[in-house]
């Protein structure tokens, strides 16, 4: 590895020293990654502790399609993270962080509105699959973004928006200054052609040519970002499609000629890649996702940002077919704990102390609440947040927010309350679990807790009258 412009070899390699001894220190085996490594102490906030300099920079990272231990800090056997291990060692490691959703565009509806997705119509769509002007993130609704940029922040997007389609739809329609990447939910990580048979890479609303690594590619703009002069403080929402299907590691170009062949013959579901993948392959994705946000990490700490900077990392959903979950059940697309519990990191060196943990229940919504409260900007009243805000569970010492938290597809039905998680699969029956004494949902309680389920049940069906009907 050589050394890059303003770096002395000395820097390189005590980088990667350092790098080295966080993968030994943040390796934890799956009972510890529930309840919390040796290293690890419980939460608590630091009331006393350092103040920013001004209003926090804000970078929000998500992977797509990382499952609950795919990274070793959260009891990955095979997969070394380092960059986000030390990321977890350096602030608070979540270990019921929650996805607002089982699949991609929802959970993305959840974050840029603070709402749950069943709000808007394009939030009905598991996940938004084709261009329509009804499925799709309303330009006139108040976002993440909007609310930010009014409160006097650059704003840009880097990666998967996955929230509708040109030309009704786009970043740059709902408050983000400027936009580097793809709008499908996937698209071959050289040639950038997406599952629909399209070219999928944009600057702002132009189409784009790259044939390198999309991951790179994503990281390598993201890091520029940080690196340049800023006069006010930035959001930067940065969306890697890693490690969602086709499954191409770095180097398989051959993999992408051939899907990108079929794609182009009319084969519309050759990039699910069905036929294609191994443990191997996902392994590098992960491990090449974890080496570009530490790009991007590097460059924060290396302009002087890192300090008065929040950094908030989660994914979109349970992992998918190579994803290790273990001890979840279930992956993408359901309900259990295994499409819906994520990998969750947050670190602000400025007013939360590193090497913590924290158990209580959190969800992409409640990130929403959070960031803007953090940042200084006001919510629209217009459009109340579903989620909660942490500030002050984070920084003043309040206790965590007491609500449920919901979930729904068009076939499933969940809500955990506290310990208790109410849980209904298609065609099923209502079911109860202590999440606490078992994670894995094996033990149903339902029979013995009948009062609990049903007022549960109650709860969910009163949220769920508020949303909108699936078409």
């Amino acid at each position: 590895m050589a050394p890059s412009d303003g770096q002395t070899r000395r820097q390189v390699i005590g980088g990667i020293a350092g790098v080295a001894g966080a993968v030994a220190a943040s390796a934890l085996t799956p009972e510890q990654a529930l309840a919390g490594g040796p290293d690890e102490r419980p939460f608590r906030a630091d009331t006393a502790g350092q103040r920013p300099t001004g209003r926090p920079n804000v970078l929000v990272i998500l992977g797509d399609d990382l499952g609950w231990a795919d990274l070793s800090s959260y009891g990955s056997p095979d997969i070394r993270t380092p960059h986000l291990d030390r990321l977890a060692r350096d602030g608070v490691r979540f270990t019921n962080g929650y996805s607002a959703a089982a699949v991609c565009s929802p959970t993305r509806f959840a974050l840029y509105t603070g709402r749950y997705p069943g709000r808007l119509r394009g939030g009905l769509s598991e996940p938004i699959a084709r261009a329509s002007e009804l499925e799709g993130l309303p330009p006139g609704h108040p976002t993440l973004a909007s609310l930010f940029k009014g409160a006097g922040y650059t704003t840009a997007m880097y990666g998967k928006w996955h929230c509708g389609f040109l030309p009704w739809f786009s970043p740059l329609r709902s408050g983000w200054d400027e936009f580097f990447g793809n709008f499908s939910g996937g698209l071959d990580y050289y040639s950038k052609v997406s599952h629909l048979g399209q070219h999928d890479l944009y600057e702002g609303e132009v189409p784009v040519e790259s044939l390198d690594y999309y991951t790179d590619t994503v990281a390598d703009r993201a890091a520029a970002f940080v690196r340049r002069a800023h006069r006010r403080p930035w959001l930067l929402n940065l969306n890697f499609t890693s490690p969602h299907w086709p499954w191409e590691a770095p180097g398989d170009r051959a993999v992408s000629a051939e899907l990108t062949a079929r794609l182009r013959a009319g084969e519309s579901g050759a990039l699910f890649h069905r036929d294609g993948g191994s443990l191997d392959t996902y392994r590098k994705m992960v491990e090449n996702l974890d080496r570009a946000v530490g790009q991007v990490l590097t460059a924060l700490r290396q302009t002087g940002q890192e300090r008065d900077t929040v950094v908030v990392f989660a994914s979109d959903n349970g992992g998918e077919r190579f994803s290790h979950q273990w001890p979840l059940t279930g992956g993408k697309g359901g309900l259990e704990e295994g499409g819906i519990r994520v990998p969750t990191i947050l670190r602000w060196p400025a007013r939360v102390r590193p090497g913590q943990v924290s158990h209580e229940p959190v969800v992409t919504q409640d990130w929403t609440a959070t960031l803007v409260e953090l940042a200084g900007a006001r919510p629209d009243p217009g459009h109340p947040f579903d989620g909660a805000s942490l500030a002050g569970y984070l920084l003043r010492g309040e206790p965590a927010p007491e609500r449920a938290l919901f979930w729904r597809t068009k076939g499933n039905r969940a809500l955990r309350l506290g310990r208790w998680k109410y849980f209904r699969g298609a065609g099923g029956s209502d079911t109860l679990y202590d999440l606490v004494a078992d994670p894995r949902e094996q033990a149903n309680r339902a029979r013995q807790q009948p009062d609990l389920v049903g007022a549960l049940r109650s709860r969910w069906e009163a949220i769920d009258a508020t949303l909108l009907r699936y078409p």
